[in-house]
């Protein structure tokens, strides 16, 4: 059970949680700002409300979880998104990173592969307030052809490999950012297509995700 009450107890450990993500290193104010004004309690059973706003990732079943605001916070600052860059997100969830990314002006098109998640967004009120969101069942290694060339992707699960698909999908000069490897520990990397050649890559933090799973599931 969701509720959709933002209160002023609510706005306020926001903000406390913004000071959290700003001290560990986060200097982007347009990600800080989206963070402050999506209330992410939205996105959680109300059995979390007075969690919401620790910044520690927490389950939405189906084996995933709603990400760490760190971790959403890191990777969309890798990303350097501009107002109407068009992303490609590798893996909904719980739709809090696609909807910090809209916040930030971008027109997102998310895959994700659980059917029932992908169920439960489409009924999410909030989702409503972002007309730039499209969301799509499908398998996240294969990204959306048809929809391609996109400015950036962003990977929101461990990915054993690079996907080569996805890296096709990306403009010269777009850009990738996904977490790589397959034990408990995955090293974020940030890709650039280049208009000839290999795209480049440059490696940051280590963090943990839940695997990228080929195929999709009913």
């Amino acid at each position: 059970m969701r509720t959709f009450e933002d209160t002023y107890r609510h706005k306020g450990l926001r903000r406390q949680l913004v000071d959290v993500v700003r001290k560990k290193g986060i200097t982007d104010e347009r990600v800080l700002e989206a963070i402050l004004q999506l209330p992410r309690h939205f996105f959680m059973d109300s059995a979390f409300d007075k969690i919401a706003y620790e910044d520690r990732a927490f389950p939405i079943g189906e084996g995933q979880t709603i990400s760490q605001p760190y971790t959403v916070a890191y990777q969309s600052q890798l990303m350097e998104v501009k107002p109407f860059d068009k992303v490609l997100e590798i893996g909904t969830g719980s739709a809090y990173q696609a909807c910090v990314l809209a916040e930030m002006g971008a027109q997102v098109y998310t895959i994700e592969r659980q059917k029932k998640l992908f169920d439960i967004n489409k009924q999410f009120p909030l989702l409503r307030k972002y007309p730039a969101l499209k969301f799509f069942y499908g398998d996240g290694f294969e990204g959306l052809p048809t929809y391609a060339p996109f400015d950036k992707v962003i990977v929101t699960a461990a990915a054993p490999f690079i996907p080569p698909r996805l890296v096709e999908q990306l403009k010269p000069g777009g850009r990738m950012v996904i977490p790589v490897g397959e034990g408990q520990v995955q090293r974020m990397l940030r890709l650039t297509r280049q208009a000839e050649g290999p795209a480049t890559q440059e490696i940051f933090d280590n963090f943990s995700f839940v695997p990228m799973i080929e195929g999709k599931h009913s």
